[in-house]
């Protein structure tokens, strides 16, 4: 079993990657193999509403000039994604939400994340970790993920990088959310029961 996370943080070793951290040691202990792929200090296109990709179902963007698909083709053949982000102005960074919009997306075209087990993890300086995690998890909710959570919201809070170290009850929430998240993986894993049929999706727009 694989998990990847996400680090959405333009700091490669900031308050963000902690938090990542913390949850893959607990994996890692579980002999769950990790990686992290920091996506945060790369430029990302935003989505442009072609459906391009939905046509095609070839999971590839047709956005070419940045390596969104390259982090598709390791991300799809895992078994459990993390997606950690910063708070800026109480909501993920722009980078990070072009990068969720084009995956998340182009995703659906065939079902790329069904029944993987998410998990959003968040890094704040003081408030808005609790709408930027809840930001997160809509994607994963939509997309029928299965959310692994903890004993509280999954927020860690700190300013400067090695600040979250300092925030003992978000390092906890961490550490329980990468038990919980190996739990899921090898129950999921080890499961007889069949996993329910696809659904072709109903789409409406409310205009009459």
């Amino acid at each position: 079993m694989k998990v990847i996370a996400i680090n959405g943080s333009p700091r490669a070793n900031g308050n963000t990657h902690h938090a990542i951290k913390l949850v893959l040691e607990e994996l890692n202990n579980e002999n769950i193999d990790t990686e992290i792929v920091h996506i945060g200090n790369q430029k990302i296109s935003g989505c442009m509403g072609c459906g391009k990709c939905y046509r095609n179902k070839d999971d590839k963007c047709i956005i070419t000039d940045d390596p969104v698909n390259e982090w598709v083709t390791k991300i799809k053949e895992a078994d459990g994604i993390i997606f950690g982000s910063p708070v800026f102005y109480a909501g993920m960074n722009g980078t990070m939400k072009s990068f969720m919009d084009r995956l998340f997306y182009l995703a659906g075209a065939n079902n790329l994340f069904r029944h993987k087990v998410g998990a959003s993890v968040v890094a704040v300086r003081r408030s808005g970790g609790i709408p930027t995690f809840n930001q997160l998890n809509i994607y994963l909710t939509y997309s029928e993920m299965i959310i692994a959570s903890s004993n509280y919201w999954n927020v860690i809070h700190g300013t400067m990088p090695g600040d979250a170290e300092d925030d003992s009850e978000g390092q906890q929430i961490m550490q329980i959310l990468g038990r919980n998240m190996a739990w899921l993986l090898k129950s999921l894993e080890g499961s007889k029961i069949a996993k329910p049929q696809k659904t072709k999706k109903v789409m409406t727009n409310f205009i009459r």
